[in-house]
């Protein structure tokens, strides 16, 4: 789905149809924030992180990589949904949220959850809302500058965002991207992970949000920048101050 003005109202009637099913996909007696003493993994985002159009969107994927390979991980954040096969579905996925949204309550979460390893995937809202995208790489800055704050612990996993479908929206989505270099440079424990470059048209399902098989490819990029960096995600669970 696109960003038209005349989308705006079905977009919004979405959002509810979509996290009302993704809460009722939830196996019967899962409590409403599960933990399993494993690492602490805050997924961090919009929509495409609650999983638009694929319910638990790359959570699933990741979470089957990480527990085959016999991890022990703990999804944690305020958000809650995704289907039984998702062994944990505690999220910080925010569907409409900017950056600055993002930035006004992301230290109350990760004060209450304490992290250690956090993946961000946020700025799609920012360019399909319009709003300053000239200055979205500052507002990334910024929001970088309180997550490290919160949680100076914590490994950031910063991502650059998954494409657009529309030329115009694209066009931003790439100096969006184009930026994020910059905003990560010389940040300790912080990380670029590229969502953007090799997806294909049958990995956007509606020109936006990602497919089941561009979830997946997403799952399979978290998965390799956290192998890059072993010490973020050790095989014996860490406490993260």
């Amino acid at each position: 789905m696109g960003f038209s003005p005349r989308n705006a109202l079905l977009s919004a009637l979405l959002v509810l149809v979509t996290a009302l099913l993704g809460s009722l996909l939830v196996a019967p007696g899962v409590a409403a924030a599960e933990s399993n003493g494993g690492t602490r993994v805050m997924p961090l985002g919009d929509s495409i992180t609650d999983g638009w159009n694929v319910p638990g969107g790359y959570r699933v994927g990741l979470w089957r990589r990480l527990v085959d390979e016999g991890y022990s991980v703990d999804f944690v954040g305020s958000g809650f949904n995704g289907p039984p096969e998702l062994g944990d579905h505690d999220h910080e996925g925010h569907p409409g949220w900017r950056i600055d949204e993002i930035h006004a309550r992301v230290d109350g979460w990760l004060r209450a959850t304490r992290p250690r390893v956090v993946l961000l995937h946020i700025g799609t809202n920012d360019i399909g809302q319009d709003y300053d995208v000239a200055n979205a790489p500052a507002r990334m800055r910024a929001l970088l500058d309180r997550v490290q704050l919160a949680a100076p612990s914590a490994w950031v996993f910063v991502a650059r965002i998954t494409p657009i479908d529309d030329p115009v929206l694209e066009a931003r989505v790439l100096a969006f991207n184009a930026a994020l270099p910059g905003v990560v440079a010389d940040r300790r424990r912080v990380r670029l992970v590229d969502m953007h470059d090799g997806f294909v048209p049958g990995d956007l399902a509606d020109g936006v949000h990602p497919s089941t098989a561009g979830y997946d490819k997403m799952a399979a990029r978290w998965r390799a920048a956290l192998a890059a960096v072993p010490e973020s995600l050790p095989r014996t669970p860490v406490l993260t101050g």
